[in-house]
């Protein structure tokens, strides 16, 4: 079952062994100083870099601007746990159990990822700057979704080996 909140609280209540290197990396984030803050605010509209962080783990640094709900798709992934975090502005994120959607389109190994029809009636979390969430492989997400205003994110999301 996804996990979501400040990132303190989340790192709490995680596994802390298989969750490490990713806490240690985004903490660094709430640092202004730090490498990974500056690099991340200072990334373009539409931008996203992977930043490899051992063997186990990596992440997508992003920024984009939040969309209307129609734009956005429920997904999943098994080999990669998401850990998403905001660093700026706000979206909501709706959940549901992958078996509870229909697939759109079958596993593709080689992004790690199932697209799922659309579902409505399902739960939804709003994210914001400081919070974290993190999605299992049975936790389909559906990020990005604006809150009212379309703002743009800064995000971003460190894919945890299962």
């Amino acid at each position: 079952m996804a996990l979501f909140g400040a990132l303190e609280v989340v790192k709490n209540q995680a596994e802390r062994e298989k969750f490490a290197t990713a806490f240690l990396y985004l903490e660094r984030f709430l640092d202004k100083n730090s490498v990974e803050h500056k690099r991340l605010i200072e990334c373009p509209l539409g931008g996203c870099e992977k930043i490899e962080l051992d063997e186990e783990n990596f992440a997508l640094e992003q920024a984009y601007n939040s969309k209307n709900r129609e734009e956005c798709f429920f997904e999943s992934h098994r080999k990669y746990i998401d850990v998403q975090f905001i660093l700026g502005g706000e979206e909501i994120i709706e959940v549901s159990s992958t078996n509870l959607l229909a697939v759109a389109l079958s596993y593709n190994e080689e992004l790690d990822f199932i697209k799922y029809e659309d579902k409505k009636g399902v739960s939804s979390i709003v994210l914001k700057a400081g919070n974290v969430a993190i999605f299992y492989p049975q936790d389909a997400h559906m990020p990005c979704i604006k809150v009212t205003d379309s703002v743009k994110v800064l995000k971003a999301v460190v894919k945890v080996r299962v």
